[in-house]
C-alpha cells in the first residue's frame, strides 16, 4: 500500500466545535448501571470480532474482550494492575470468562488495549498493548504491541477459554524514526508517549489485515498524538506512514479503529479534555475523520471532528468509546462529576465513590456522509439496526 500524507487535526477544526444535542450524550444514571463485575473495575471494552467484523458468538454467548483489575484502592492505580478480561454476553446478561490468558504469559508486567479476531482455524488472534516489562519491580511505561494466537475452547459443559500455553510474541514497537518511542519509565497515563491499543481492521478494498495503533510524533519541544497504520509483510507487521496527527492540538489519540458505511471510512478515537493543549480546549469525546480509502485523504467529521463528547455536567461521565460495524458505541462509565473536582487527583475514597468502573450505556451513531448524530440504543448489542 503506498502511503498518503497523513490528515492533520489542527485549531482551525477545533475553532468550529460547538455543543449540541446531536453530538452529547445523555447522562448516566449510575443507578440504573449496576456493576457487570461486583469485585472488579472493568474498563476499554471490545468485541472479539469474525473476520467480517461481525461480533462472534461461542457457547450461545457473544465473546468480549475488557480491561479489569481489582475494585480497590485508587481507580487510576488500576492502569498498574490491568489484565484482559474475557467476557460473554446473552442479551443483557454478561457473563464472566475470567483472564484471558494465563499469569505471566504476557512479555509486559501489564496487558492494555487490544483487539481480536476469530479465525477460520479455530484460533483468535489477540493483538494488544505489553505495558512494562514481565518481573519488573515498579512499573514502568514502555508499550509494545503483542499478537497471540490461542485456540479457543468451547465445549459442551459451558466451558468457554483461550488455551492457556499460547506464545505471545512482540510485533510492533515504535519506530523512533516515524513514531517516537514509547519507553519511558516514569510517568501516568496521559502524559506519557504512545504506542498502544492495536486496532484489527480488514479492508474490503484489498483483503488484508491492517492494525492501527495509538502513536506519538515529535511536536516542537514535546510530541503529538498520532494515528499509525501498520499492514502484514510475510510473517511480521511493518509500520506505515500515520493516518492522522493531531497538529500539536492533542497528545493522546487513543483506541483507533475504522469501519466503512455506504463505501466511506471513517476513522475514530477518543481522547481526554486534559490531553489537549492547553488543557480543557475542547472535551473528552469520541472524535472521527472520513475518507474514500483507508490511506485517506480524511477530513474531520461535522467540521470540528467531534462525533460525541460527554454533557457539560458529566465531563468525565464515560471513555473509550468504540464504534462497532452495525454502529452501535460501546464505552465504559468512568467519573462521576463532583463540584468541578478532578476525580484523579482526590485521595482514594473519594475517588473511589464517584468512579463507575462497569460497562456503559450502549449508544447507537447515525452517519450521514460527513455528519453524524448519536442516540441512546433502542436495541441489543447483537441485533441489527435498521439502516442509516
Amino acid at each position: 500500500m503506498s502511503g498518503s500524507r497523513p490528515a492533520r487535526w489542527t485549531r482551525r477544526h477545533l475553532d468550529l466545535l460547538a455543543e449540541t444535542g446531536v453530538t452529547t450524550a445523555p447522562v448516566i444514571d449510575p443507578a440504573a448501571e449496576p456493576r457487570t463485575l461486583p469485585d472488579h473495575d472493568l474498563w476499554d471494552l471490545w468485541p472479539v470480532q469474525e473476520e467480517d467484523g461481525s461480533t462472534s458468538v461461542a457457547g450461545g454467548y457473544e465473546l468480549w474482550m475488557a480491561l479489569s483489575a481489582p475494585a480497590v484502592g485508587h481507580p487510576e492505580e488500576r492502569h498498574d494492575q490491568a489484565r484482559i478480561r474475557l467476557l460473554g454476553k446473552n442479551g443483557e446478561e454478561w457473563k464472566d470468562l475470567g483472564n484471558a490468558f494465563a499469569d505471566g504469559a504476557s512479555p509486559g508486567s501489564r496487558e492494555w488495549s487490544g483487539s481480536a479476531v476469530r479465525r477460520s482455524d479455530g484460533t483468535v488472534s489477540v493483538f494488544y498493548t505489553a505495558a512494562g516489562r514481565r518481573g519488573e519491580a515498579h512499573p514502568t511505561y514502555r508499550q509494545s504491541v503483542i499478537e497471540t494466537h490461542p485456540i479457543l475452547i468451547a465445549d459442551d459443559s459451558g466451558r468457554i477459554l483461550l488455551q492457556q500455553d499460547a506464545e505471545h510474541r512482540e510485533v510492533l514497537r515504535s519506530d523512533g524514526r516515524m513514531y517516537l518511542p514509547a519507553d519511558e519509565v516514569d510517568g501516568a497515563p496521559g502524559r506519557i508517549r504512545a504506542f498502544r491499543d492495536p486496532g484489527w481492521f480488514r479492508d474490503p478494498a484489498d483483503g488484508r489485515d491492517y492494525l492501527l495503533v495509538a502513536a506519538s510524533t515529535a511536536w516542537m519541544d514535546g510530541f503529538t498524538g498520532a494515528i499509525a497504520l501498520a499492514e502484514p509483510r510475510g510473517d511480521a507487521w511493518s509500520l506505515l506512514p500515520p493516518l492522522l496527527v493531531a497538529e500539536g492540538i492533542n497528545h493522546e489519540l487513543e483506541r483507533p479503529h475504522v469501519i466503512v458505511h455506504d463505501s466511506r471510512y471513517y476513522l475514530f478515537f477518543c481522547t481526554q479534555r486534559h490531553t489537549f493543549q492547553p488543557a480543557g480546549r475542547a472535551p473528552t469525546g469520541l472524535y472521527g475523520f472520513a475518507a474514500p480509502t483507508l490511506t485517506g485523504p480524511y477530513e474531520p467529521l461535522n467540521g470540528s471532528g467531534l462525533v460525541l463528547q460527554n454533557p457539560a455536567l458529566e465531563p468525565d461521565q464515560a471513555y473509550a468509546w468504540l464504534v462497532l460495524p452495525d454502529l452501535h458505541v460501546v464505552s465504559f462509565a468512568n467519573y462521576r462529576s463532583h463540584q468541578g473536582i478532578d476525580l484523579r487527583y482526590v485521595e482514594a475514597a473519594q475517588a473511589r465513590a464517584g468512579f463507575g468502573g462497569t460497562i456503559s450505556p450502549t449508544l447507537r451513531l447515525t452517519l450521514n456522509g460527513m455528519t453524524t448524530c448519536v442516540v441512546p440504543a433502542a436495541t441489543h448489542l447483537h441485533d441489527t439496526p435498521t439502516s442509516s
